[in-house]
């Protein structure tokens, strides 16, 4: 559908209620397009109003991402000012997209997946006041991406659901079993799940997050 001319480019799901509708926000993977998580759209609650956004970095010849993963000497290293440049956009466009669309303010869902998902944990970290739920699909906290005073926020409205794949190629394991522990440390209620998939979302993966969204809208 059309959309309005907001800070990302993005397509919309309107909703089956007129206003205050749940609102949730899709951040794709790296290389990829708002086209990719959109497919779940007409898999979840009618009720949402589903915005799916593309990532402001264009990458060739296509796809795009938050930002640029370099690869030298057999690792891979990301700029985080960059990272964190597109942190602050994301926030910038949850706030812009509840003051545009016939949204609940107070009932933010930020969904990603992999590089999607690093973006929408350190927005919901970051600014816990804007978001109530986060599906975290094979991804991880990036601690040096968050604002510095964790400590300080309220995290008691943030309810977070992580997943990743026991064979994951492209995350560690290891990445995605330090975010529970972290969480816990910050007293953030949270659910966290494996699957014996790769860098991808089993079906019994989708199931399980529709339904742990279901009981939080």
């Amino acid at each position: 559908m059309a959309t309005k001319d907001l800070s990302l480019h993005h397509i919309i799901k309107e909703s089956s209620v007129q206003k205050n509708a749940p609102l949730l926000i899709m951040c794709h993977g790296y290389g990829s397009d708002e086209n990719d998580l959109f497919s779940f759209a007409s898999e979840l609650p009618k009720e949402l109003f589903i915005i799916s956004v593309r990532a402001p970095y264009a990458m060739m010849p296509f796809g795009n991402a938050w930002y640029a993963i370099n690869f030298d000497g057999g690792g891979k290293w990301s700029d985080d000012d960059e990272v964190i440049g597109s942190r602050d956009l994301l926030k910038k466009f949850v706030e812009e997209a509840c003051d545009t669309y016939p949204v609940d303010k107070d009932n933010v869902t930020l969904l990603g997946f992999s590089q999607g998902t690093i973006l929408s944990l350190a927005v919901a970290l970051s600014y816990p006041e804007l978001i109530k739920n986060v599906v975290a699909l094979s991804g991880y906290v990036n601690k040096d991406i968050l604002t510095e005073d964790l400590k300080e926020k309220d995290f008691s409205n943030l309810d977070i659901y992580v997943s990743h794949g026991s064979v994951d190629q492209v995350i560690p394991m290891e990445w995605a079993r330090k975010t529970s522990p972290f969480l816990n440390e910050l007293n953030i209620s949270h659910s966290y799940s494996e699957f014996p998939v790769g860098h991808g979302v089993a079906p019994q993966n989708f199931f399980e997050f529709k339904e742990w969204l279901e009981k939080r809208i």
